[in-house]
């Protein structure tokens, strides 16, 4: 055990944080076994006072509890911004996968929703203008906009906005801008095929090299 470790819910093999579900103990660490009364019920507050709140929570219930192991994830996207009663669909979209996105705001329309997409290249922001070294301007000179795309889709006034491969970092500076709520469909990963579990699954062989720092 690395010195300083703290222990959290990613240590813990109850799976399952139900006492009438799990048979196990709970470890001592437990975040929440050690939650106080008070906390425990300002959370469950947020959730009964605040009226979106409390129908996302529902509506992302209902679509886990109708759609599991039958929807995939574009079909639960779809439901969801039906039960929300959302109009206006945004995508925020790497313009590296521009045709993915082509398809989904076909998929998209045909549901009756209007649609508002805005490309990761928008603005043609050069690198240099945010002072990033020549050695980081590959693969192009014109950086990404992620501001500039959360911005044009809260002036689209968008509803519901969909992630669609946006690089690490680049999506973290959208979700921080953009005022619509945000899921996201497509995480970028060109290596794994857009599938960066993949490398989880195999971290014990072909990529055992990255648990050494």
């Amino acid at each position: 055990m690395s010195a300083g470790k703290i222990h959290s819910c990613i240590d813990c093999a109850v799976t399952r944080c139900d006492a009438h579900h799990s048979q196990r103990p709970y470890p001592a660490f437990c975040p929440s076994q050690a939650l106080e009364k008070d906390r425990r019920e300002a959370a469950l507050a947020q959730y009964q006072n605040d009226p979106e709140d409390q129908k996302l929570a529902q509506a992302a219930a209902g679509v886990e509890a109708d759609g599991y192991r039958k929807w995939p994830r574009v079909q639960e996207t779809i439901v969801f911004a039906q039960r929300m009663g959302y109009h206006k669909i945004g995508i925020a979209t790497c313009v590296g996968l521009i045709r993915e996105s082509r398809t989904l705001a076909k998929i998209l329309r045909a549901h009756g929703f209007a649609v508002y997409g805005v490309g990761c290249k928008v603005g043609e922001l050069p690198k240099n203008d945010l002072g990033i070294p020549p050695e980081h301007h590959g693969p192009g000179d014109i950086a990404c906009n992620p501001i500039l795309q959360a911005e044009l889709l809260n002036e689209a006034g968008t509803e519901l906005n969909i992630v669609m491969g946006l690089c690490v970092g680049h999506d973290s500076l959208f979700y921080k801008h953009a005022k619509g709520i945000t899921t996201t469909l497509v995480t970028k990963d060109r290596v794994t095929g857009h599938n960066p579990a993949a490398v989880l699954y195999n971290a014990e062989s072909y990529y055992s090299d990255l648990q050494t720092p």
